[in-house]
């Protein structure tokens, strides 16, 4: 029969092994990660970057970022036009769940995803100081007799468009007026 302590001395060598086994274990899950940059490149160079209403730096310029979907991406510099883009980060298909946990967790590799944005900036439009005083001369003209200015490439009709029906009336038949429902908002993440 075995005494308290030889018992002891006998189980030893197993919890080595238990605890190396554990700290390999927890190894391997810690190593998986996923990189993931936005980078951002102008033609010209040197514009101004704000991704999400953020600035990140001038072109060319990289930052990091942790989730997928729809950035807003502005793009300034003088002399050229200001761009703003909606740009669309679809995730891999290794991060879509529940393949997203795996990738992330065990495996062992890094891997990373990069996206790449090229903007081609254009020139801003120079306009000739007299049309430019002349366009001010007529608005505080239409200012001061009450006219309504319409906006530049808009058409305005004299005659105001008939109303289809009155509140609650709906249409012949008494079937509802057709609902449009509003756009939906962008996405912010």
């Amino acid at each position: 029969m075995l005494g308290p302590r030889q018992s002891v001395w006998r189980l030893q060598p197993y919890a080595r092994q238990l605890i190396a086994a554990c700290a390999v274990v927890s190894c391997l899950l810690m190593a998986g990660c996923v990189r993931r940059r936005l980078t951002i490149r102008s033609s010209p160079p040197g514009a101004q970057v704000f991704v999400d209403n953020q600035e990140i730096g001038t072109t060319p310029c990289s930052a990091s970022f942790v989730y997928y979907g729809t950035r807003s991406i502005t793009v300034m510099k003088d002399g050229y036009r200001t761009e703003k883009i909606f740009q669309k980060l679809s995730p891999p298909w290794y991060e879509i769940p529940p393949l997203d946990f795996f990738n992330e967790n065990l495996n062992p590799i890094e891997t990373r995803d990069e996206r790449i944005v090229d903007v081609q900036l254009v020139p801003e439009e120079i306009v000739p100081q007299q049309k430019l005083l002349d366009r001010a001369q007529s608005l505080r003209d239409n200012a001061r007799t009450g006219t309504i200015t319409p906006l530049i490439g808009t058409t305005v009709s004299s005659n105001p468009p008939a109303p289809t029906s009155y509140p609650g009336q709906g249409l012949p038949g008494s079937q509802p007026l057709p609902y449009e429902p509003l756009p939906a908002p962008p996405y912010r993440p």
